[in-house]
């Protein structure tokens, strides 16, 4: 423990002593090496924390009181704002006279210690906010702070404290243009306060600016090569971009140092899920489970390992009221539950679906992932020219890959077969677009009679893939390619052989027994193609139709 645990004395704070700034500068006149040494605490970059702790080893100051408090200051600011940076300060032995002893103290248990009304003491209005960097505990109002944010800038402006933190505040409450200027605002005041850097990139990153996120990184990294926290948000950046060999290059470097990083077991999981891996997810999972197996992500993660691949829906469904017990306007969590209730084969669940979906979408600019859900449900209902407005709305927010997918299947919907290949070419040419994109690029030659070309391409696609679900998807596309019935149903069985869920290549043999009137055949794989997506419209078409014939097998 860094501080003696026995009663406190009354406080007697070390007061600050300041100059007035020189002609044409904001920096204060340094007087002798006490203000030398506070000024580099203050100014708290890196390189002023690293000579403010040189000064006091130097001086032999670490047993004076004077030096065991701003000791005791750099060391929290180290330990907090930069871990990862390799300097050794002196054991933190802070006078218990001083004020700033109870703040540090209180920070360590996550209380804010407000300063006093008439302070003047910039590390009274700075040392506080440790209790809620670099990650705030509970349900605390960051906003709140800002005030004593503000009065720090006021009192040393050339410090980078002031603006690093407002950006994390603003950055925590969703306000990414004030997060994005006061991060700024910290690099102009030290160009080395690499988490100011840090937060500016994870702003580029959300506002779709990869490149330049990934360049400003790549800088980071050449000058911190051995920085964790760079190396973090590296992994995290990897991942983002949907760049999974890095990612996972990256986060198993990150948990060889501590196997039990949370957030990177986390992450590891969410990459192997993400690339259908499903499998590799539960170690992860598992080893998670014992370090707080409340956390809301690792709950979510838990529901899309049962939906996904052991398509357990009632299972994830139970992760995922869990999630909104506790957090009951989580949209993520809202929007997976609610597409999974609409999927259900029980009219309740598919009622209760669509309540969640309709509540979500009443909200004012709804989020964009609710618009892709109700996108989504349109293109199930086959309700196109609903969706189109959807899709209208989402693409005015956003452009992913999920949303020009949707795009290409509204036109598809809707018979634009021109408009829906733009889409899918658009989604085809994205780096990593992915296997889906290339096949809903083939779909879209194929509608437009660029039989050649498709056929070019799937056959590059076979020779390339090993097998399973997407070696079927090439398949079945290729079988849409014969000239007839019999080579057709070669290309299904054997696309049925790598994947016997894929519902395409069902749907597509029972139509070819329908044609030829071989009713047993037919309701064979109607059965199984309404036993994955029994409220598929065209599949209820052929239920009603085959009705007896389903009853009776």
């Amino acid at each position: 423990m860094l501080y003696a645990c026995r009663a406190e004395p009354p406080v007697q704070p070390v007061p600050i002593q300041t100059s007035p700034p020189a002609s044409g500068s904001s920096a204060p006149v340094i007087r002798g090496i006490a203000d030398e040494i506070r000024y580099q605490v203050e100014t708290g970059s890196p390189g002023s924390l690293a000579q403010a702790v040189s000064l006091i080893q130097g001086r032999n100051l670490g047993t004076v009181e004077f030096g065991r408090l701003m000791n005791a200051a750099a060391a929290a600011l180290l330990r907090s704002v930069y871990p990862d940076l390799p300097v050794r300060y002196l054991p933190p032995d802070a006078p218990v006279t001083s004020a700033y002893t109870r703040i540090l103290r209180n920070a360590d248990k996550g209380i804010y210690t407000p300063p006093p009304a008439d302070s003047r003491d910039f590390l009274e209005y700075i040392l506080p906010f440790l209790a809620y960097y670099p990650e705030p505990r509970g349900n605390t109002q960051l906003r709140n702070v800002l005030p004593d944010l503000e009065k720090a800038a006021a009192l040393n402006p050339g410090s980078v404290l002031p603006s690093l933190f407002r950006g994390f505040v603003h950055e925590k409450e969703g306000n990414a243009e004030e997060a994005e200027a006061a991060y700024r605002e910290a690099l102009e005041n030290a160009a080395d306060c690499y988490p100011a850097e840090l937060g500016l990139i994870r702003i580029l990153n959300d506002r779709g600016e990869g490149e330049q996120a990934a360049s400003r990184l790549a800088g980071l990294l050449i000058r911190y090569p051995d920085n964790m926290g760079i190396k973090k948000e590296l992994a995290r950046n990897y991942a983002a971009a949907g760049d999974w060999s890095s990612a996972e290059a990256a986060i198993a470097e990150i948990l060889q140092r501590n196997p039990r990083d949370g957030e990177f077991l986390l992450l590891k999981a969410y990459t192997a899920m993400e690339q259908g891996r499903y499998q590799e997810a539960q170690a992860p999972l598992d080893t998670y489970a014992s370090i707080d197996s409340g956390n809301r992500q690792y709950l979510f993660l838990r529901a899309r390992l049962q939906a996904e691949s052991y398509r357990n829906r009632d299972s994830a469904l139970n992760y995922l009221r869990s999630i909104i017990r506790s957090w009951p306007d989580d949209t993520e969590a809202l929007v997976y539950m609610a597409g999974l209730l609409m999927e259900s084969v029980r009219p309740e669940d598919v009622a209760e679906g669509r309540a969640i979906l309709t509540s979500l979408l009443s909200k004012p600019n709804p989020d964009p992932e609710v618009l892709s859900l109700a996108v989504k449900d349109t293109v199930r209902r086959e309700a196109w020219r609903e969706a189109r407005e959807l899709l209208e709305r989402l693409l005015a927010r956003r452009r992913n890959n999920g949303d020009l997918l949707d795009a290409y299947r509204v036109e598809r919907g809707l018979g634009n077969a021109a408009a829906a290949l733009a889409y899918a070419r658009e989604l085809f040419n994205r780096e990593g677009a992915g296997e889906e994109a290339t096949a809903a690029y083939l779909t879209a030659l194929i509608d437009t009679g660029r039989r050649s070309e498709a056929l070019e391409i799937i056959e590059r696609r076979l020779q390339a893939v090993s097998g399973g679900a997407q070696k079927s998807r090439y398949y079945y596309l290729r079988s849409r390619l014969r000239n007839d019935d019999d080579a057709a149903m070669n290309d299904l069985r054997s696309s049925l052989f790598e994947d016997p869920r894929n519902l395409d290549a069902l749907v597509a043999m029972f139509e070819i027994y329908h044609r030829r009137r071989d009713e047993r055949r037919a309701v064979y794989y109607l059965k199984q193609a309404l036993a994955l997506d029994p409220n598929n419209p065209q599949l209820k078409r052929y239920e009603n139709e085959y009705r007896a014939a389903l009853r009776s097998n």
